[in-house]
Order: structure tokens, then sequence, then C-alpha cells
């Protein structure tokens, strides 16, 4: 009952990123997504001006000959209540060192940022710990990848991290009417 109390309250279970992009799974490796100086937490908002550069990402672990592949993916894409590019891949990351970051590893699909014309979409980051080096490999698209079935291609297992963010459109002028000096009134 406890644990069921628990999951309920698994901020990837209410953001529904377990169930639509993952199965449950345990969580065993740190994982620290940071774009500029904002830290991402489970299910907190970003807007797409403050995801254009690729984000920091320091993943924990302990064996150094341990690699691990990062994906990040927008299952709302292109819009959450039209979602048929599910999943649209931003980028995959492999043969990352543990206790280091995505720097140290293969960018396979380099990044692009988010840009949301529709809708609030999630953006999941997901590791994985790879049987080996260089047992990954970068799909032959963006549109329509899957989380689960790319783990499974590759014999990656459950994830061992995950977080995700929120992201819409932003509004150009914040939302006020801008009217030159020069315009007529």
């Amino acid at each position: 009952m406890a644990r069921e109390r628990e999951r309920d309250r698994d901020p990837l279970v209410v953001g529904r990123v377990i169930g639509d992009v993952l199965d449950n799974f345990p969580r065993t490796i740190s994982l620290r997504v940071t774009f500029g100086n904002k830290e991402i937490n489970n299910g907190c908002e970003l807007k797409p001006s403050q995801v254009i550069n690729q984000p920091r990402v320091e993943i924990g672990g302990e064996d150094l000959r341990t690699f691990y592949t990062l994906v990040m993916v927008d299952p709302d894409a292109p819009s959450p209540s039209d979602p048929n590019l599910k999943e649209y891949l931003h980028w995959l990351v492999t043969d990352i060192p543990a206790t280091t970051g995505a720097n140290f590893g293969h960018e396979v699909v380099c990044y692009e940022n988010p840009r949301p014309t529709v809708g609030i979409h999630r953006f999941v980051f997901v590791l994985f710990q790879q049987l080996g080096r260089q047992t990954v490999y970068a799909p032959g698209w963006r549109q329509n990848f899957n989380t689960r079935e790319f783990a499974e291609l590759y014999n990656l297992g459950s994830p061992v991290a995950a977080v995700y963010f929120n992201c819409q459109r932003e509004t150009r002028s914040g939302g006020r009417i801008i009217r030159s000096s020069t315009s007529s009134h």
C-alpha cells in the first residue's frame, strides 16, 4: 500500500512519462540536467528561449569502465492532442563514461532545441547503461522514435535514470501589443 502511494506521487508517473515513454524502473544512477543555470526537476516549466543551447548533463555511477546512453525525446510531437510523430528524437549521446557528462560521450544525433508550436510538450531525458562501448548506433530518422524499442534493439534493459521538463511556445511580446511611436493612434 505504501509503495503504491509512493508510486502515485512519482513525478514520472504523474507526468505520464511512465506509461507513454517508459515502463516503471528503479532509479540507480544520478542524472543532472542543466540549461544555463537552471537545473531540470521533473515537471518544471522552461521556455524555448531557455533551451536553445544543448544542456549540461552530469551522470553518476562508480565504475569508469561503465558506459551510458542518453536519449532526449518529445512524446508530444507535433501536438499533445495529436502526437503522431511521437516520440521525436531531440538528442542521442552514447559511450558516456560513468561519473562524467554527456560532453565526454559520442554525440550520434546532434542536439535539436525544442520548438513546440501547439500545447505543452514534455521533453524527456532517459539514461541507459550500455553493455559495452560502441554498441549503440543512431537511428535513421528523428520522428516516430520509440525509446522502448530502441532499448530492446541495443539490449540496454531498463533505464537507470530519467528526468523531464515541460515546454510550450512563448508569446513573442510577452502578451502585450507593442506599438511603435511612429504609428498613428
